[in-house]
């Protein structure tokens, strides 16, 4: 049976590339996409998803805003990496569907009390602000959801400081509760996604399926790559989000290990910083896991898939 999934994202292009794969992928029944601040605004990253599902030929699915802000520090968006719109680049074209009337994180928690214990996965590729509401607004879901797979964080380093990466220091206090609950949950982090480089035989690979869900992510990837070599020195984009949905598809892609992880408040320059402690042997009862090791051409024929899968909606 295909594993029942709410993306919550914040597209950006990575979270554009994600949805497209939830969406093309028979293994994932996409319930729900929430959208949440980060990349942009919440208006800009909700409308983006919106136009994402047009793009993609999604339909039936409810897509909610969420949080516009973080627990407690001010927003910060990416900008740098992801232009004004959240997804420059492409053209986009005007959203077929509205967003729910309802919050994102009524919805999250509407969907999993509704659904069978142990059923829905969460799949956070953003800041992690509606999944802390929700589970501090109705605590019975850490015991309904089947598992968290989140892209966010890192064990050896981080992108928007030293320490720390840009899903997980926005709202450090957000991430600092979901990785504390005790729920199974997998951080999908930076030593895994820096290992998904959109190098120009993947492009070339995208570019031939030959729809116009595959020329979008061309354009995608084209702008996400400009941005990485200018401000931050990579060849070739490492295409983080749609990481964590490969891992729910196709568990077999990637290595990954239990170990305790945590989330630093308080320091001067590591606030944010996931702290994964590898100096032993994790007791059974740990619930984090990391995922180290990425089975890169079995990653990128996912996404191939998915896009031949979509075709021309």
């Amino acid at each position: 049976m295909p594993t029942k999934i709410i993306l919550d994202c914040d597209p950006g292009h990575d979270d554009a590339i994600a949805l497209l794969l939830a969406h093309g992928s028979p293994e994932i029944d996409l319930v729900a996409v929430t959208t949440v601040h980060g990349n942009q605004t919440i208006e800009k990253v909700t409308r983006n998803a919106l136009s994402v599902a047009r793009i993609a030929g999604i339909t039936g699915v409810p897509f909610a805003a969420g949080a516009h802000r973080p627990l407690v520090r001010a927003a910060e968006i990416a900008a740098s990496i992801h232009g004004e719109s959240g997804l420059d680049g492409p053209t986009l074209p005007e959203p077929l569907i509205d967003a729910d009337v309802r919050h994102a994180v009524d919805l999250i928690i509407g969907t999993v009390m509704a659904a069978p214990p142990h059923t829905i996965t969460l799949v956070p590729t953003g800041a992690l602000t509606n999944i802390a509401i929700a589970v501090r607004k109705e605590p019975r879901i850490a015991g309904r959801v089947k598992e968290v797979v989140l892209m966010g964080g890192g064990y050896h380093g981080g992108n928007w400081s030293a320490a720390a990466e840009f899903n997980i220091v926005v709202d450090p206090e957000a991430a600092h509760i979901v990785f504390n609950e005790p729920w199974k949950l997998t951080m999908v982090g930076l030593d895994l996604t820096h290992q998904a480089l959109a190098t120009p035989d993947v492009v070339a690979a995208i570019a031939a399926v030959g729809t116009s869900p595959a020329r979008f992510v061309v354009e995608l990837l084209e702008f996400f790559g400009e941005t990485y070599r200018r401000e931050q020195g990579f060849a070739f984009p490492p295409v983080h989000d749609p990481c964590a949905v490969a891992l729910v598809i196709d568990p077999g892609v990637m290595t990954v290990v239990r170990v305790p992880i945590d989330v630093e408040l308080a320091g001067t320059l590591t606030v944010g910083m996931t702290v994964a402690d590898f100096r032993s042997p994790a007791p059974e009862t740990c619930t984090t896991h990391a995922a180290t090791g990425l089975d890169v051409d079995r990653f990128w024929a996912l996404i191939v898939d998915a896009l031949q899968r979509i075709g021309e909606p």
